[in-house]
């Protein structure tokens, strides 16, 4: 065999022939170094051959093996081509997407060897468990070398990351590695350190896309190599090699972060869930709030089902809900007088509150009472936000922004003026209301400066905060017991989302926000205010019944044939020129109907938001009622559309979609 089979980062095709020339085989998923057009690039190795489509004087020889990083094994490759398979998009961009930035790079300095597996040590038990903890500990640890699917739901502050710790443990004195996935980067350094301290003598990498160039790389030959025994990180954790992994868990499985909306669309759950399947591994999908695709799957006896209904402070209650109706108790700058007291009451006994608002700069539109003019993106349709502190509009699609204008620039009058409001206006709206009290906001504008999100939190730990406000960056994974208190502002535009999971995400973002409040001795009460108090979802939260409303919303998608009882992908088209994307996805739906008869296909729409950067956006909806007709439709279409050579219009498919 002279032939060379490698990916490389390119569109269309999985692979490309080389000859390996003087140099021996180099085995598969080895990473080589090849020409390609007038350039080189890394690809990896994904077969060899005897012969080649392409005539052998066409032919080039590879340029080298890259030295310093060993192949990755064989069950690594295996779930890359699954990946390129069941997303469809091409074996190179998925290789390339597993790799840190730095082993992609032609010419880097080499890194140093990762180092051989060590016995991981002693494991620092704090706490007892409960008997509900212990049991699905077990669930799990009775099957140690066999695909074990559990969800674990458990109200928040039940102590799920306990029963993580102690499955991990078990993991690791077997001999083996474990992964543990969290949704956001943001909560990266806290369970780091929690989970450190617990394991002293263990090797803990951290694995997400805010890591510098080089220690990400030292973490992937890390967990490659054995080293690492614990591999802590986002999505991206999820596609790493390992040497022997034992443990898969996957905390706030519910969360749309693990959903990747770019290029590779794929969702780290559900490629945990394969990569455990393939290892014959268990896996455990933990939330207060699991999915409703989980969810249905334990209910289906597809996976093992494990409750946590209390919390694991002695004395620690679930918070008490209420609504303010903001027809009656209008708000003044967000703030309604009923919310202002509750702060001011908690100020008062040295407690900490928080406030929850899911938009962040001043103002969401500058607006013009004189003739209607609005501050609205020019490349994008979305208004441009006001930041004023920075005297700037932004759009948060493209990241177009302009000065504030002090006149209108429509009609030259001075009647403008914000309308609505942002995490900045409300922090205002606070200092004001509250002169006393130490205020942090917590958003992607305060937390810009590397740790500057750390040192809030520090802060509030220690008691230097009183009031913290902030987007969804606080919604989940913190514990802070003197907070008792948390309000949520404006959080009614999901009620009526024409996205069929709008109610569920909004479910889930008010349970595990209000679950900050009062997990220490102390009782937490949670504020939603809200123009609708009478809302059956608010009802739901105020009596944290969230079997009945998966209940409820699991018979809604029954009925209309919505996932978790279909599976649907998304063909997204884009083009500068109006109408272009609109005629591609026409022309692809007539495609698509001619390829599979079972495949419901419907009409092309504008997206939600129709232009975006300069670019008009479309969206075409496919529906299948089981993967096994699905899949083959979708890799046909796929063939058939990238035969058509289009060049004026960028297309993508978003299997099994988050975001319709």
């Amino acid at each position: 065999m002279s032939i060379v089979r490698v990916a490389v980062d390119v569109p269309l095709d999985d692979h490309y022939d080389f000859l390996a020339g003087d140099a021996a085989l180099p085995p598969e998923g080895a990473l080589v170094v090849v020409p390609f057009g007038r350039t080189k690039k890394v690809g990896m190795v994904v077969g060899l051959a005897e012969q080649s489509e392409v005539p052998r004087a066409k032919l080039k020889p590879i340029q080298g093996v890259v030295p310093d990083v060993p192949p990755i094994a064989p069950e690594s490759l295996e779930l890359l081509r699954f990946c390129a398979s069941y997303y469809q998009r091409p074996l190179g961009e998925v290789i390339a997407a597993s790799l840190p930035p730095r082993l992609r790079q032609v010419n880097r300095r080499a890194l140093p060897p990762a180092g051989e597996p060590t016995p991981a040590g002693r494991f620092i038990e704090t706490v007892a468990l409960s008997t509900a903890q212990q049991e699905a500990v077990d669930r799990v640890a009775s099957e140690p070398r066999r695909f074990a699917p559990v969800l674990l739901q458990g109200v928040t502050g039940s102590g799920k990351t306990e029963v993580y710790l102690h499955l991990i443990a078990r993991t690791l004195a077997a001999g083996r590695q474990a992964l543990m996935l969290v949704p956001e980067i943001g909560l990266t350094p806290q369970f780091e350190a929690h989970v450190r301290a617990r394991f002293p003598d263990a090797t803990l990498v951290a694995a997400h896309s805010h890591l510098n160039e080089g220690d990400r790389a030292r973490g992937w030959l890390a967990a490659q190599s054995g080293a690492a025994h614990i591999v802590l990180g986002t999505r991206l954790a999820v596609l790493m090699p390992f040497r022997d992994l034992g443990l898969i868990v996957v905390d706030e499985e519910h969360d749309g972060s693990y959903k990747q909306q770019e290029g590779l669309r794929y969702s780290a759950r559900d490629v945990a869930v394969r990569r455990a399947q393939r290892l014959e591994i268990p896996v455990m999908l933990g939330s207060a709030t699991p999915s409703l695709e989980s969810l249905s799957n334990a209910r289906d006896g597809r996976y093992a089902w494990a409750r946590l209904a209390t919390r694991a402070v002695a004395g620690a209650r679930m918070p008490r809900v209420r609504t303010i109706d903001t027809r009656a108790d209008r708000p003044q700058d967000g703030l309604t007088h009923g919310l202002i007291l509750a702060l001011r009451q908690r100020l008062e006994r040295g407690e900490q509150s928080l406030l929850f608002l899911n938009r962040r700069g001043f103002a969401p539109v500058l607006f013009c009472r004189g003739c209607q003019w609005h501050s609205a993106c020019t490349r994008c349709s979305a208004n441009l936000v006001l930041h004023r502190a920075e005297g700037r509009l932004r759009c948060h699609h493209c990241g177009h922004q302009e000065r504030v204008p002090a006149i209108c620039p429509s009609c030259g009058g001075t009647d403008i003026a914000p309308v609505g409001h942002g995490t900045q206006r409300v922090e205002e709206a606070l200092q004001a209301a509250l002169p006393t009290a130490r205020i942090a906001r917590v958003d992607r504008d305060s937390t810009a400066r590397k740790g500057a999100l750390r040192q809030v939190f520090d802060q509030v730990r220690e008691g230097e905060i009183d009031v913290l406000l902030g987007t969804q960056m606080l919604a989940k994974g913190h514990d802070y017991p003197m907070l008792t208190l948390v309000g949520v502002l404006d959080s009614d535009g999901a009620l009526y989302s024409a996205d069929f999971r709008a109610a569920e995400r909004l479910f889930a973002l008010l349970v595990q926000v209000s679950g900050r409040a009062g997990r220490g001795d102390r009782e937490g009460e949670v504020i939603i205010q809200t123009d609708f108090p009478s809302h059956p979802l608010y009802a739901a939260v105020a009596s944290q019944d969230y079997d009945r409303f998966a209940a409820d919303a699991l018979d809604d998608r029954r009925l209309v044939g919505f996932p978790p009882f279909s599976h649907l992908a998304l063909l997204r088209a884009e083009s500068k020129n109006a109408g272009e994307a609109l005629a591609f996805l026409k022309a692809a739906a007539a495609i698509a109907r001619r390829i599979h008869a079972d495949v419901e296909v419907f009409d092309a729409v504008p997206a939600p938001l129709e232009r975006k950067a300069g670019f008009e956006r479309a969206q075409l909806l496919v529906r299948a009622a089981t993967r096994a007709v699905m899949q083959p439709f979708l890799a046909q279409w796929r063939s058939d559309l990238t035969a058509r050579d289009e060049r004026r219009v960028r297309w993508s498919l978003d299997v099994d979609p988050q975001d319709l």
